[in-house]
C-alpha cells in the first residue's frame, strides 16, 4: 500500500464533504518532526484563504469529517490548520505482513501503465567507453529497472553512435589492418589506439584520406562490401560495450541497440516533411528551421540546421527520426532521454520541432533529464593524471582491486567468494557514489569516501543487509520463509516499520521525477533506522521473550527484503556476507 496516497484519498473525501472544491489539494506528506504526527495534511490552509474563512476552523471541519478509524489513533490539528495523523502501531503492523514478500511488494505501485521509451549510455562505436558514459548508462538503467518494476512498459534503446563521416576513416582503417593478416577482433582490441592510428593515417597520408571520403559515400548509398566491414566494426565495438555493461550490472543488451545508422533511411524524409510543412526553410544553402518559441534575448529565433548545404545531415535529424519510430512504431506514451546538461538546448529544439511538425503526438510526454559531471578532485573533470581521458573499463577495474584490499580483512571468506565480494562492492560503490548524488550537480569523485563502510555509501547498504542475514544465520533460521506475528510496541520498532512502509512512495517518486538520489536517501534512511533499532531492541538475547523476538525477526525480515529489493532497482548487488 501507498500510505500517503491512502490517507490523502480520506483528507480529499473529508474536504469534499465540507464543501471545499475538489482543485484544492490535500497536501499530504511525512511529518518532519516526531511530534507531529506521522503524517501530516497542509491543504486547509491554502483553501481556507481562497474561501476566506478562519483555516484553523476549516481544520476541525475536515477532521470531523475524516475517518480513521482503525487507521489512526489520534487526528489532531496544530498551528494555523496542520492536521497531524497519527498512525495505529497494530494497522501498521497488519500493512507491514501483508507487504512482506517482494512480489507484495512490487504489486503496492497504483499507478496506470505506460509504454515508456527510455534513451540512455548511448557510447560512440569508434571510441572505448570512458567516464563520460557512465552517468547516462547507470542512471538511465536505474529508472528503466524502477518502471518496470512500476509495471510500465519498458524500452531501452542505446541509440549508439554508428554512423557518419568518421566511419569512412575507420572502415578504410581496418580493411588496411585485415589486409595485412589480422582478424577484426585483433585489430580493434584497442579501440582507442585503433582510432588514433586512423587518424594519424588520414591526417599524414593524403590518398587514405580520399579513400576515407570515398568510403563514407560508398556506406552511405549501401556498398555491400563496405557495409561488411562496417558491421565487423560495429560487431568487435558492441562487445567492448557490452562486456561494460556486464560489469557494471546494467540491463542493456545487443536487442536494445539502435544506432543513428537505423534512422537514415526515414532522414531525407524527415527534411523533405519540414520543408513541405513550411518549417524548414533554405538558408545560406542549408535546410533550416528558426524556432521563435526558442528566441534568445534580442527576439532572435533559434537555428535548428536540419540538413547542410552539401546535403549531409545532423544530429538533430537523427533525433527526429528517432522520435518518429519511437512514437510511431514503438507507441511511446513516455520517452525518456539520459544526456547531459550541455545538450539541454539540443533537446529543446529536437522536442520543439518535432511537436511542431506533429511526429509527435501532444499527450506524448517528452523528457530530457540532464545530469551533472563527475569532478575530480581539483574540481575539473575527472581525468587521468597525465589529464587523459578515463576509460570506464579501467576505473572499474580499480574499483575491485581496490575493494578487494578492504574485503581481504575478513579472513574467513575463501578466495573466490571473496572475489565476488569485492565485485559487488567496488562495481556498488561506484555506482551508488552517482546515484546519491542529485542528479543534476556535479559532484566529486573520492575513492575513499564511497568505499567507506560507513555514512550513506553503497558498501554500508550492502553491510546492513548483510548483518540482518547474519541474524538469521545465528538463529539458524531463513529469511526468505521465516513467518510469524508481528506486533510493534516501541518507538523504535514503529519508525523502522513506518520507513519500510514508505517504499512505494518513494519508488512512485522517482518513477515520476527520475530521480535515483530520493531511493538512495530512503534506503540510507531505513538502514539507520535498522541500526538505532537493533541496538534498543534485543532480537536474539537468552532473556527477549519467544513472541517478541518473533515479531522483531519479522520486521527484520521485512527491512531485509525491502533493502535488497530498493538497492537492485539501483542495479546495485548484495550478498550473504562481507
Amino acid at each position: 500500500m501507498n500510505i500517503r496516497k491512502f490517507l490523502a484519498d480520506r483528507v480529499r473525501s473529508a474536504m469534499s464533504d465540507v464543501g471545499i472544491p475538489n482543485d484544492y489539494s490535500p497536501h499530504l506528506a511525512i511529518s518532519k518532526k516526531p511530534g507531529f504526527g506521522d503524517y501530516q495534511a497542509n491543504g486547509a490552509m491554502a483553501a481556507a484563504k481562497a474561501m476566506k474563512t478562519n483555516p484553523r476552523e476549516l481544520a476541525q471541519s475536515i477532521v470531523d469529517s475524516l475517518d480513521l478509524s482503525g487507521v489512526a489513533e489520534k487526528v489532531e490539528i496544530a498551528g494555523p490548520g496542520f492536521i497531524n495523523i497519527h498512525l495505529e502501531n497494530a494497522w501498521l503492523a497488519r500493512q507491514l505482513a501483508e507487504s512482506s514478500s517482494t512480489a507484495n511488494l512490487a504489486a503496492q505501485t497504483e499507478q496506470e501503465a505506460q509504454t515508456v521509451v527510455v534513451d540512455y549510455s548511448s557510447p560512440n562505436l569508434a571510441k572505448e567507453m570512458h567516464v563520460g558514459h557512465l552517468r547516462s548508462t547507470i542512471i538511465g538503467d536505474c529508472l528503466a529497472r524502477i518502471l518496470a518494476f512500476n509495471g510500465d512498459k519498458v524500452i531501452r534503446q542505446n541509440h549508439v553512435g554508428d554512423w557518419g563521416t568518421q566511419f569512412g576513416m575507420l572502415i578504410a582503417e581496418l580493411e588496411t589492418q585485415l589486409s595485412d593478416g589480422d582478424k577484426p577482433d585483433f585489430a580493434l582490441k584497442d579501440l582507442e589506439s585503433f582510432y588514433q592510428k586512423a587518424k594519424a593515417h588520414f591526417d599524414t597520408d593524403a590518398a587514405f584520406a580520399t579513400k576515407a571520403r570515398d568510403y563514407v559515400v560508398r556506406l552511405q548509398s549501401g556498398d555491400q562490401h563496405i557495409l561488411n566491414l562496417w558491421e565487423s566494426f560495429k560487431r568487435v565495438s558492441l562487445k567492448h560495450s557490452e562486456e561494460i555493461y556486464s560489469l557494471l550490472n546494467v540491463t542493456l543488451g545487443p536487442q536494445d541497440v539502435r544506432g543513428e545508422s537505423a534512422y537514415n533511411d526515414d532522414l531525407a524524409a524527415v527534411v523533405s516533411e519540414l520543408k513541405a510543412q513550411g518549417l524548414a526553410v533554405e538558408d545560406d544553402g542549408a535546410q533550416v528551421v528558426f524556432l521563435q518559441e526558442l528566441a534568445d534575448k534580442n527576439g532572435d529565433p533559434s537555428p535548428v540546421i536540419v540538413q547542410k548545404k552539401d546535403g549531409g545531415y545532423l544530429y538533430s535529424t537523427t533525433d527526429l527520426a528517432a522520435l518518429r519510430y519511437r512514437t510511431g512504431e514503438l507507441a511511446a506514451d513516455r520517452i525518456l532521454y539520459f544526456i547531459d546538461a550541455r545538450q539541454s538546448l539540443h533537446m529543446q529544439q529536437v522536442f520543439t520541432v518535432a511537436r511542431k511538425a506533429n511526429f509527435v503526438n501532444e499527450w506524448v510526454s517528452l523528457e530530457h533529464h540532464p545530469f551533472g559531471t563527475m569532478m575530480g578532485a581539483d574540481g575539473k573533470p575527472f581525468k587521468t593524471r597525465s589529464g587523459g581521458t578515463v576509460k570506464l573499463a579501467e576505473l572499474l577495474e580499480e574499483a575491485v582491486e581496490r575493494a578487494s584490499q578492504v574485503v581481504a580483512a575478513n579472513s574467513e571468506l575463501d578466495a573466490q567468494e571473496a572475489a565476488d565480494i569485492a565485485r559487488k562492492v567496488g562495481i556498488g560503490a561506484i555506482k551508488y557514489a552517482d546515484l546519491s548524488k542529485t542528479r543534476t550537480n556535479d559532484y566529486v569523485f573520492n575513492w575513499d569516501a564511497m568505499l567507506s563502510f560507513e555514512g550513506n555509501t553503497g558498501p554500508y547498504l550492502q553491510y546492513a543487509y548483510t548483518r540482518i542475514k547474519s541474524i538469521f544465520r545465528k538463529a539458524d533460521l531463513d529469511l526468505e520463509s521465516f513467518a510469524a506475528d508481528l506486533n510493534i510496541y516501541e518507538a523504535q520498532e514503529k519508525a523502522l516499520a513506518l520507513k519500510t512502509l514508505q517504499f512505494a512512495e518513494v519508488v512512485e517518486q522517482v518513477a515520476s521525477e527520475a530521480l535515483p538520489h530520493v531511493l538512495c536517501n530512503y534506503l540510507y534512511d531505513l538502514s539507520s533506522l535498522f541500526m538505532t533499532f537493533y541496538e534498543a531492541c534485543p532480537i536474539l538475547k537468552s532473556d527477549v521473550p519467544e513472541d517478541t523476538r518473533n515479531s522483531r525477526l519479522v520486521l527484520s525480515a521485512s527491512v531485509a527484503k525491502t533493502l535488497a529489493l530498493g538497492l537492485d532497482l539501483l542495479g546495485i548487488e548484495v550478498m550473504e556476507r562481507m
